[in-house]
């Protein structure tokens, strides 16, 4: 044992309820090994597992509003018309873009 990096080791007893949370817990951060799991819990205290597909889309839909705004900025200033369907494309898509960073938001802690 001497060999070993962690050569100290500490032991404690749990209930089935605890252990079967601290199992589920270890599942859903996706940390396979629990000696690990436990001992990242043990030094910081939390492990935090971050779902980015809401910012994903948020930036797929600021991408999209980004180009359109500039073919109808190409578009008004070779023709000097801006047209009314153009202006709502626009307005529609900043609803999807303010929807998606409220439900971001509203996420957080």
């Amino acid at each position: 044992m001497t060999n070993r990096e962690r050569n100290i080791q500490i032991n404690f007893r749990v209930n089935e309820q605890e252990r079967d949370l601290i199992y589920k817990k270890m599942h859903e951060s996706d940390v396979k090994n629990l000696g690990a799991y436990l001992r990242k819990m043990a030094i910081d205290g939390q492990i935090f597992k971050l779902d980015n597909s809401p910012l994903r889309e948020m930036n797929t839909n600021m991408s999209r509003f980004s180009s359109n705004l500039n073919q109808i900025a190409k578009r008004v200033n070779s023709t000097d018309t801006i047209y009314t369907e153009d202006i709502q494309e626009m307005k529609e898509m900043m609803v999807k873009i303010w929807q998606s960073q409220k439900y971001i938001l509203s996420k957080l802690p």
